[in-house]
């Protein structure tokens, strides 16, 4: 029999490469043989292959056969090279047509009954298959709306193997459609308007998303650190077609792209805790490996909270990410890169007990206490931060709350913001804080003075705090509380007589005695 050929797609980071798949079934001892540099868990693709064909009353050869996996010298990782196996032996064997399946992409992975489950990275695998020109790519239904976002290029959606050899014998046979995208259930979109107060902290979040400047926020518990941040993306502008298509690649290949609608078009906004580990942070994994929270935040907002309690390994490999826009991951078997353009925003507590604001006397850390605990931030990550603030304290219950912000026409906070990021030099959309030159930026946004009636504003917050200890003065510009000695300029002092005393001899009259 001849040797039949057909095509894939596999991953290496983002970018998908395409590989010929080759089987020949031919005389010999039953077996099955898998070369071409294979992942070490793709020999288990035979036993899904195997069990799949027959499960869809599907003939299997009992001959040997052998798959080659092409360009040899590059590593295939993932399943999505099942379907592509699965076809290329059926035509092999004589099932379907060889030249029906040269010319086709194959996206899948079988299950043992024959079904076609989704699989994820169908996006870069899509433009990969598109960039070969003119290209039909077969791929599960699930995925079918995410391959149809890549114009130029036929989706055929398949549920199994043998609706998919039935169509592959009969063109004629139909397929069912490419579902068309639902739009999402639309809700209430988080506004600035929403908060009370903190007009520092609002004008704080305008001039973060107009210059793509890093923030960082220092408040207690419950100053509303996490509520500003999750509205800071609202005051970004959409995606460029470009960028929608390289964010919706990265949350593809690590499973988290929305179903609905596929192309996110909307900057992201990434959460991590601070018990994440590096590798869910930068991105890494054994077999194959997927981009971590720095990447999935690509042209977006990357908020940690609680960030004096990250490892301090954490908070150092921080500094390729801003600094380089990329992250590197290096393996024995080859180095891959993710992009990792965001604003980044932390908040943290004053001091490491987390007291609560509004409570009276709460707090017990001393001075060097809390220098030591925000120190953590210093160093590699003390000059991205171009903006500090301390957000203030929550409102209590049943005071009188300060006028909330006055809400614009629809849209025009976003519109003012898209106006000032086209406003950005050209670097700026690549160097998202690279283009920070005034010196002003980095110090802290000082509240106005407080001047007369402000005094019950100042106490919405609940009970004053108490204030904090001031630091020790440097030992060399302490004052000597001694008193010095004086030295007259008479010359030396003389004991003065006791009365009572016989007066003192003259050194003479002790020598003529």
């Amino acid at each position: 029999m001849a040797v039949v050929r057909t095509r894939t797609v596999t991953l290496i980071a983002t970018t998908g490469r395409v590989i010929e798949v080759e089987a020949d079934v031919g005389h010999g001892q039953a077996r099955f043989h898998l070369i071409g540099l294979p992942d070490t868990h793709l020999p288990e693709i035979r036993d899904r292959v195997r069990a799949a064909t027959i499960n869809s009353s599907l003939p299997w050869p009992k001959m040997r056969t052998t798959v080659s996996l092409y360009p040899a010298s590059l590593p295939k990782r993932g399943t999505q090279l099942d379907l592509s196996i699965a076809v290329a032996i059926l035509a092999a064997t004589g099932v379907i047509s060889a030249a029906r399946v040269a010319a086709t992409f194959f996206l899948g992975e079988l299950g043992l009954d024959g079904r076609i489950i989704p699989i994820r990275g169908v996006l870069p695998a899509v433009l990969a298959a598109a960039a070969t020109g003119d290209a039909v790519v077969v791929v599960p239904t699930a995925n079918a709306s995410e391959a149809a976002l890549v114009p130029g290029v036929q989706v055929v959606p398949v549920d199994d193997l043998q609706q998919l050899v039935t169509w592959l014998r009969d063109d004629r046979h139909q397929l069912p459609p490419v579902p068309a995208p639902v739009a999402p259930p639309s809700g209430p979109e988080a506004d600035l308007a929403d908060i009370a107060g903190q007009a520092q902290a609002r004008k704080a979040l305008e001039i973060s998303a107009a210059g793509g400047h890093h923030l960082l926020m220092i408040g207690p518990n419950g100053s509303g650190t996490t509520m500003l941040a999750e509205r800071l993306p609202t005051l970004l502008p959409d995606l460029d077609p470009q960028d929608a298509y390289e964010v919706t690649a990265l949350h593809s290949i690590a499973g988290t792209l929305p179903p609905h609608p596929p192309l996110m078009t909307r900057p992201p906004f990434i959460s991590a805790h601070h018990t994440a580990s590096p590798a869910a942070i930068f991105g890494g994994g054994r077999t194959v490996v997927r981009p971590g929270v720095c990447s999935l935040a690509h042209r977006g907002i990357l908020y940690l909270d609680e960030a004096p309690e990250l490892p301090r390994s954490v908070l150092d490999e921080l500094r390729q990410p801003l600094a380089a826009g990329q992250v590197t991951i290096a393996r024995s078997a080859g180095t891959l890169t993710f992009p990792a353009r965001f604003i980044l925003v932390l908040a943290a507590t004053p001091c490491p007990c987390s007291a609560p604001a509004g409570v009276e006397h709460s707090c017990q850390c001393s001075t060097a206490v809390r220098r030591r605990y925000l120190a953590r931030l210093s160093g590699a990550l003390g000059d991205p931060y171009r903006h500090h603030r301390r957000p203030h304290p929550a409102p209590s219950p049943g005071r009188r709350r300060p006028p909330r912000a006055s809400r614009e026409q629809p849209g025009g906070r976003r519109a003012r913001a898209a106006r000032a990021a086209t406003r950005r030099p050209a670097l700026g959309r690549d160097a998202v804080a690279d283009q920070c030159g005034d010196p002003g930026l980095s110090s802290p946004l000082r509240l106005p003075p407080l001047r007369r009636g402000a005094e019950a504003d100042r106490r919405i917050g609940g009970p004053r705090r108490a204030q904090r200890p001031r630091s020790r003065p440097d030992p060399a510009h302490r004052l000597d509380t001694r008193r010095p000695h004086r030295k007259s300029s008479a010359g030396p002092r003389r004991c003065r007589r006791r009365a009572g005393s016989a007066p003192r001899r003259r050194r003479q009259d002790m020598t003529e005695t």
